[in-house]
């Protein structure tokens, strides 16, 4: 760990002033803050009183490849993204879902994907889902212990319902998107549909401009207006670089020569890489436009955070929300990890991801603990002084001590991720800790299911070249059993892949109007059709099927009734 007490500017960072000061400065300040601050709170160098509380901003990109930062070795230009890890911390492990939804909805409620039926595929611009409003939500939480709440940028966490949009799951203020694979440009589309608004109402006709600038341009108005004397948490989730590939042009002239391929043969990625060449030979130039507008757009913010000197007492984390896709010519890289979107090898879940705060992050921290998507909100919360009071029990940890650099913490239980994604009946699952990861490919056809495994000493082996599943029977087969009953925790009704919608249906004109209102909805959620007593009686029944009963764990001393986990 590099704990330097000042650090230099990186080339292309579009700040000049600095966010580190002398030990002098320092001694001075806190003399001041302690003679004048009120209780509960801090004065910024201007003289005006601040929350002693941190600000927050979790900042997510959508699709971006393991190998697309520079602080991976990448030729595409994030400065900025490389210097939240040069003046804060690196996650070396961090782990997501394989896909969008999966992620998004781990992240927001801190529990895994697989209680919340949403797992093994993103929700789809025609599906009827959302994660359940019973659920307690990260900004929900957050606005209960005095932070103001906003979002810019991606949903995808349902839209059919005003129950499940962002304004109504704790989010003070909205701007961005319902749904993925969204145009970059007016009139920011979505399967016909417009789709850009300003709490639950469209812009899309009066908007001008790229995107991703707009989402980071918005977020730094938000914050030169908020209110002064509270904290704020920031959700910000970056369409880019998800296709649909899209760039100012100036970008993409710049990286129009680019050639940074890379070995990937090892990886089992080539033949798919190839493929996505032949698919669109202008892919990788436009999707590094995309990530370098990213990286400008996320300069922005910070350079926000220096002009309102908020800096040093806000955290700033980043993540991609899976790893890079390597099929459908879109253009990502992820070497040397193995795979990419849509599998649970290393390239499919392990992401970029850094974390700076200043005054508690040392500078040029790594951290070697694996921590996950899940881990954030509990994290997060930890920083702010409060613990979350949530529906039900969470399932991710607390990482403070990890990503501040005060200690290891050590994965003895298993971490669980799958996707279904893009072909349907085609899983890709896994089981993994500190030193064992167990991957499953399981084919599915009307007839038969063919299963095969891959045993990995994920830390002599993070590459995954050696399958050591022949050689260890028992270790595979304990994690096999292990994953047969965390699958036992889908609910029936949760997504599966459809990559094109119900015969006949339609978009709207306007993704903005889409949603019912709440008033048009009944106060209570639907019972189903069989009464409660025969809905028990039929859960135990489906076996590895999965649940009929929301956040049940099959209990084997109740002859295999759930057990409710709240």
């Amino acid at each position: 760990m590099n704990n330097n007490s000042e650090t230099q500017p990186l080339p292309g960072h579009s700040n000049n002033k600095r966010r580190y000061f002398s030990n002098a400065h320092h001694l001075i300040a806190g003399a001041i803050i302690a003679l004048t601050a009120l209780p509960g709170m801090s004065m910024a160098e201007t003289g005006q009183v601040q929350p002693d509380q941190p600000n927050i901003i979790v900042m997510m990109a959508d699709d971006l490849g393991w190998a697309d930062v520079g602080i991976n070795g990448s030729t595409i230009e994030t400065p900025n993204i490389d210097s939240l890890a040069a003046e804060g911390a690196t996650m070396e492990r961090f782990y997501v879902a394989p896909t969008c939804s999966p992620t998004r909805a781990a992240l927001m409620t801190a529990r895994d994907p697989m209680r919340l039926g949403i797992a093994y595929a993103t929700v789809m611009p025609w599906s009827n889902n959302g994660v359940n409003p019973n659920e307690t939500l990260m900004p929900q939480s957050f606005k209960a212990n005095g932070y103001q709440t906003a979002m810019f940028g991606k949903w995808h966490l349902g839209m059919s319902q005003e129950s499940y949009v962002p304004n109504q799951r704790g989010f003070d203020y909205f701007y961005g998107h319902l749904n993925t694979e969204v145009d970059y440009f007016p009139p920011y589309k979505n399967q016909g549909g417009a789709d850009l608004q300003r709490n639950g109402v469209s812009v899309a006709e009066e908007t001008e401009g790229y995107a991703t600038y707009l989402l980071a341009d918005d977020t730094s108005r938000w914050i030169r207006e908020r209110d002064k004397t509270k904290p704020f948490f920031a959700y910000v989730p970056f369409l880019a670089p998800h296709t649909p590939l899209q760039a100012p042009a100036e970008l993409i002239e710049k990286y129009k020569d680019l050639n940074d391929d890379t070995e990937s043969s090892r990886t089992g990625t080539e033949s798919m890489r190839k493929l996505a060449r032949l698919t669109n030979s202008e892919a990788r130039p436009i999707y590094a436009a995309m990530v370098d507008a990213m990286d400008q757009a996320i300069g922005r913010i910070l350079n926000t955070l220096d002009e309102e000197n908020i800096a040093d007492n806000t955290i700033v984390m980043f993540f991609s929300d899976n790893g890079g896709p390597v099929y459908g010519g879109a253009g990502a890289y992820n070497y040397p990890l193995r795979g990419g979107k849509g599998n649970t090898f290393e390239g499919g879940i392990r992401v970029p991801s850094v974390a700076r705060w200043p005054e508690q992050i040392p500078a040029g921290t790594k951290v070697d603990s694996i921590m996950t998507v899940m881990d954030v909100f509990p994290t997060m919360a930890s920083a702010a002084g409060f613990t979350p009071e949530t529906t039900y029990r969470l399932d991710g940890h607390d990482m403070l001590e990890a990503m501040t650099g005060k200690q290891k913490i050590a994965r003895d239980d298993y971490v669980f991720f799958v996707s279904e994604t893009p072909v349907r009946n085609h899983f890709s699952i896994t089981a993994f800790n500190d030193q064992w990861k167990l991957v499953q490919k399981i084919d599915q056809s009307l007839t038969s299911i063919d299963v095969t495994n891959y045993l990995f000493d994920i830390n002599a082996d993070p590459y995954e070249h050696n399958n050591l599943a022949a050689n260890n029977p028992k270790q595979v087969a304990k994690m096999a059993e292990a994953i047969r009953e965390w699958r036992l925790l889908h609910p029936l009704n949760g997504t599966r892949s459809n990559v094109v919608p119900p015969p006949g249906w339609r978009a709207p004109r306007d993704w903005a109007d889409y949603p019912i209102p709440m008033e048009r909805l009944q106060a209570e959620e639907a019972r189903g059709m069989p009464p409660e007593g025969v809905k028990r009686l039929l859960d135990r029944t489906y076996g590895d099927a999965g649940r009929l009963i929301y956040d049940c764990t099959p209990n084997p001393w109740l002859m295999g009734f759930c057990t409710r986990n709240n």
